[in-house]
């Protein structure tokens, strides 16, 4: 008995050993790697949720090498099942999980009778096509529901990396087409359906909407909105690439991984990639005029950006990434009679965010083909803020502001 209680505490004793080092190696990784601007709001308490981020991480890491789970299934584990509190019945919305032609949906539909058809608003969410998930987005989409009187269906489409492009177009795109049909059954007014997302889930809006451009016999869509979208993937060294390459939560180099994780998980291309080795000569001169760095205003080319000259050009790199290129990857890099043919935009950015220039740049196509655009840029902003809405330790007075002004916009369509 005593060389059992013996043996475990020295197991104990070891664990906590692990645990401090580990959490040294977390604080020592995060302030040798992260660069936290000076106007960004709350840094300690950025740093902390990022210390979080790659703790996971790691311990995923340290899961995967016993061969007790892969590192993305723990990490979508703690996500969306430690992380994520769930809420249970709300008193002001019904709220259904069903599937929309076999994609996953969360149907949030507030109890309140309404005069005539509500508004619907498909969402969906963000997490570099590899995480994320309908219940890590709940909070949001039930404010989001209650607070415009909305109909909102949270989509959740395949991941990376068990699938690949363009599974999850493919997904978000059909449980779109079902609702835009079945809308009356939910109380809506098919007439008055909007499509949004964040991040990863901004691209897949984006795509969406274009997708759409070319169906008849449904409704139309009567807006969009992007909340700091991903909507190119042939230029990783615009400013806002290179002036937030280090500020969490997304960091330059993990959007060339989720990319290629979205694409074909080909890792061994992310340099080639960010370099811009990846993009053919005659696609280069095709896509200049909507890369142009003169589409960004001047305000933003200011702080840390040197412009960025492409040494090389690898044929092989951009075979294995052609279908970067395409509409459901970068819609930016549409044709014009697609893109005027779009309904009015809602787009957020974030100052600090390495995709703050693909959202400058969308802005500016949807405007010079006449599509009227909303844009609400957040100075003191970072990759995720809108996330962080609410009132719990992690909220942002940022993200809070964000929130509302999406909610504004939502109840002005």
């Amino acid at each position: 008995m005593g060389l059992a209680l013996a043996l475990l505490g020295t197991l104990l004793a070891i664990l906590l050993c692990l645990g401090f080092l580990l959490v040294l190696g977390v604080i020592y990784f995060e302030f040798t790697n992260s660069d936290i601007p000076p106007g960004l709001a709350q840094p300690g308490k950025l740093r902390l949720i990022h210390g979080v981020m790659i703790g996971m991480a790691v311990l995923g890491k340290i899961m995967e090498n016993f061969g007790a789970c892969s590192q993305v299934v723990f990490n979508r584990y703690i996500r969306d099942r430690v992380l994520t509190k769930k809420i249970g019945e709300d008193p002001k919305l019904l709220i259904k999980d069903l599937h929309f032609e076999e994609v996953p949906v969360r149907v949030y539909q507030p109890k309140a009778p309404s005069a005539g058809g509500r508004k619907g608003v498909l969402f969906f969410h963000g997490g570099g096509w590899m995480f994320g998930s309908i219940e890590s987005y709940d909070k949001l989409c039930r404010n989001i529901s209650k607070e415009t009187e909305s109909v909102v269906v949270s989509v959740g489409y395949r991941l990376s990396p068990e699938h690949r492009y363009p599974a999850h177009y493919e997904d978000c795109f059909n449980a779109t087409v079902h609702f835009l049909k079945t809308a009356g059954d939910y109380g809506v007014d098919p007439s008055r359906i909007i499509i949004s997302g964040d991040s990863a889930g901004g691209t897949l809006a984006a795509s969406v909407c274009q997708g759409l451009v070319s169906r008849t016999g449904l409704p139309k869509l009567s807006a969009q909105v992007l909340i700091y979208p991903l909507v190119q993937m042939a230029d990783f060294n615009l400013p806002s690439y290179q002036q937030n390459r280090s500020v969490p939560i997304l960091y330059r180099e993990r959007v060339a991984f989720y990319v290629l994780q979205y694409l074909n998980g080909d890792l061994s291309l992310i340099e080639e990639v960010l370099e811009g080795e990846h993009i053919p000569e005659d696609m280069k001169l095709k896509y200049e005029k909507w890369l142009s760095l003169d589409n960004i205003p001047a305000e933003f080319k200011v702080r840390d950006y040197k412009p960025h000259k492409v040494s090389s050009q690898e044929e092989n790199v951009s075979e294995q990434v052609k279908d970067a290129f395409e509409m459901a990857s970068s819609p930016l890099l549409s044709e014009d009679d697609i893109i005027r043919s779009l309904p009015k935009a809602y787009i957020l950015t974030c100052e600090y965010d390495v995709l703050r220039d693909d959202g400058l740049l969308y802005k500016k196509r949807l405007e010079d083909n006449g599509v009227s655009v909303t844009w609400y840029h957040v100075r003191d902003g970072f990759h995720g803020v809108v996330s962080f809405f609410d009132d719990s330790y992690f909220s942002f007075p940022a993200g809070k502001l964000a929130m509302a002004d999406i909610v504004n916009f939502i109840k002005s369509v």
